[in-house]
């Protein structure tokens, strides 16, 4: 699934680093950022696991099983979250994506960890329109909001207080409840996506 070692450690390190970060917010006093958390806690870490360069380890036969019946009941978990509240669904679709993912490895043991594992080009390609317009639509969301001092025409435009869409929002929340920082680890593991499907 992967190249050159240098990228795969790059794609560990990002993946892992908002693995992290998702399990500090995970001691949120909101019950819906603590849960959403922890379904993107584990789409970190088992992205940064996936993301192990071929060189370093070559996982057995049976992680692949384990990795799609691990994010099956996580795609389910979204799917049933989802009645609440409509960001869930990309939840649903980035297990999706893993289960695909380890899915394709599991039906290619001579190439699995490396180029060569090739999935349905269709779905592949679903996937990655999907992940790619994501990535534009939370890049553009982070874009700081500008506001008018004084509101006249010719008044100057200051960005917003925090540096961040809703930032201002949420200006007294701490720093794990900010949801900019929320936005911004997923869009994270979404890059982290799009570097995984590519090779498929």
């Amino acid at each position: 699934m992967h190249g050159s070692a240098s990228p795969g450690w790059l794609l560990v390190a990002l993946c892992a680093a908002t693995g992290a970060y998702c399990l500090l917010r995970m001691r949120s006093s909101v019950e819906e950022q603590r849960r959403a958390a922890g379904g993107e806690a584990l789409m970190g870490f088992g992205m940064a696991a996936m993301a192990v360069p071929a060189a370093v380890f070559t996982p057995p036969a049976w992680v692949w099983p384990a990795y799609a019946v691990v994010f099956g009941a996580a795609g389910l978990r979204a799917l049933w979250a989802a009645r609440s509240g409509r960001h869930h669904l990309h939840h649903l679709v980035g297990a999706a994506a893993m289960v695909y993912m380890a899915v394709v490895m599991a039906g290619s043991p001579a190439h699995a960890h490396g180029h060569g594992a090739s999935g349905t080009p269709l779905l592949t390609g679903v996937l990655l329109l999907y992940f790619a317009g994501y990535v534009l639509l939370t890049g553009v969301r982070l874009i700081p909001v500008v506001t008018v001092a004084g509101g006249g025409p010719g008044a100057p435009s200051l960005p917003a207080p925090g540096g961040g869409a809703g930032a201002g929002v949420r200006a007294g929340a701490g720093w794990g409840d900010r949801p900019e920082l929320a936005r911004a680890c997923r869009l994270s593991m979404a890059i982290g996506m799009l570097a995984m499907l590519l090779p498929l």
